[in-house]
């Protein structure tokens, strides 16, 4: 349940900023939708990070040596500062390109890299807070993290609307609202971490043990990524109302994604724990429990999203035109998310046991062979946003046939403290 609250923080928060900015009119929340997508790389790195690290220090922690879990963490918190600031210089360098590569508009485009070179800041913060809830998950520590984000989301969702209107600032003030909450929660983590050991020193060779360890949720988070990103450089084709309704789905997709996530974040501390351990039929017994968990979760939220279709969209903006267009999203999204909710568990369990090799080659054989051939010729056949949640559909069902395959074989079920995929002779 921390955890649950912890995944929904960030993508409630942005929500709230996706409802504020609606109401500024259809090209800033169009704005926002490009430059979120491209932030959201940002929170793809730090996804990779907090899933990785959590395997690696679930197993130590499994194996009954906390402090080799914690050291996990102190090294993943050098390899997240060193990357948010790259990040943060190529997106100061990148702005301008990427906005017009993405956005229908020039208007569009030039209040989209305004917005990012403000919000990119905030990375560092992002990095470092995924990093600590890592190794957090990994000693089964779910209730501080519970703090730390929400404190620092409730901060920003707060000073949002404040910076927006009363302060004038507009669009510039949710992106500064944003750095805000992501600083915050960085530095609580990182104080968290110093409280907890004092061995601080960065040990190359284990971050790039990390890094070697972490290339195959790389590519497969990057698989995401192409599929997100010509989605909305998809969407944008079909005009200002399409892109606008795609990014109230979208965003409402990512919450209910990470939120349905709770039940994966489980997976991956348990799953590695009792690996760890020595334990494979634990193992196996918390993966058939997140299972079920998570298809009733997709249940759940699909129920909700079909009592909220005639009411939700214009919670983020009065525009008719972004109504309508929403309107021919929604019966995709009510849908999706039962075979989605299922996926997200299954996803942890493997990734908690370190079969990400399987993950990542059943992702793009989905983005390859499925999502991306859809989503084009939804483009090229003029198929508007229904052939855009088409191809997203088919990304899932590809996932939710792969991983069901997987979990049913206990292929992924290897024992022992160090965190590695299963023997490639018999993946």
């Amino acid at each position: 349940m921390p955890a649950l609250v912890v995944l929904a923080a960030e993508p409630l928060y942005v929500l709230v900023d996706t409802a504020v900015v609606g109401h500024l009119g259809a090209v800033p929340l169009a704005a926002v939708a490009v430059s979120g997508t491209v932030m959201s790389v940002a929170a793809w790195f730090g996804a990779l990070m907090a899933y990785g690290t959590t395997g690696r220090a679930a197993r130590r922690f499994g194996a009954g040596d906390r402090a080799a879990a914690v050291a996990e963490g102190v090294q993943a918190s050098w390899l997240a500062l060193a990357l948010s600031l790259l990040l943060v210089l190529l997106a100061q360098i990148g702005a301008d390109p990427l906005a017009h590569a993405l956005a229908g508009n020039a208007e569009t485009a030039g209040a989209a890299a305004q917005w990012l070179r403000i919000a990119s800041f905030g990375i560092p913060g992002l990095l470092l807070a995924a990093a600590g809830n890592g190794w957090m998950r990994g000693v089964q520590d779910t209730r501080r993290p519970l703090f730390f984000v929400l404190g620092a989301n409730v901060l920003s969702a707060i000073l949002c609307p404040l910076l927006v209107y009363p302060a004038g600032w507009g669009l510039n003030g949710s992106a500064v609202a944003n750095v805000a909450a992501q600083t915050v929660s960085g530095g609580l983590f990182l104080a968290a971490l110093v409280r907890e050991t004092r061995a601080l020193r960065p040990v190359p060779a284990v971050i790039v043990q990390q890094i070697v360890l972490g290339r195959d949720l790389l590519i497969r988070g990057a698989s995401f990524q192409a599929c997100f990103l010509s989605a909305t450089a998809v969407a944008s084709r079909f005009g200002v109302a399409a892109v606008g309704a795609h990014q109230i789905a979208l965003q409402l997709w990512f919450f209910s994604a990470l939120a349905l996530d709770a039940v994966a974040i489980a997976a991956q501390s348990l799953v590695g724990a009792t690996l760890g351990a020595g334990d494979a039929q634990a193992a196996q017994d918390v993966a058939k429990r997140v299972t079920v968990a998570g298809g009733l979760a997709g249940i759940a939220f699909a129920a909700l999203a079909a009592a909220g279709a005639g009411v939700i969209p214009g919670w983020f903006t009065p525009d008719p035109a972004v109504h309508d267009q929403a309107a021919v999203v929604w019966p995709w999204f009510i849908a999706l998310m039962p075979f989605a909710g299922i996926v997200y568990a299954l996803d942890g369990v493997l990734i908690g046991a370190g079969d990400v090799r399987f993950l990542r080659d059943i992702t793009l054989a989905a983005t390859l062979l499925g999502f991306l051939p859809a989503i084009w010729i939804a483009y090229w056949l003029n198929l508007g946003l229904g052939g855009v949640w088409a191809g997203l559909a088919l990304l899932i069902a590809i996932r939710f046939a792969g991983t069901v395959w997987r979990w049913r074989s206990s292929r992924w079920a290897v024992v022992g403290a160090e965190l590695k995929a299963p023997n490639p002779k018999t993946a």
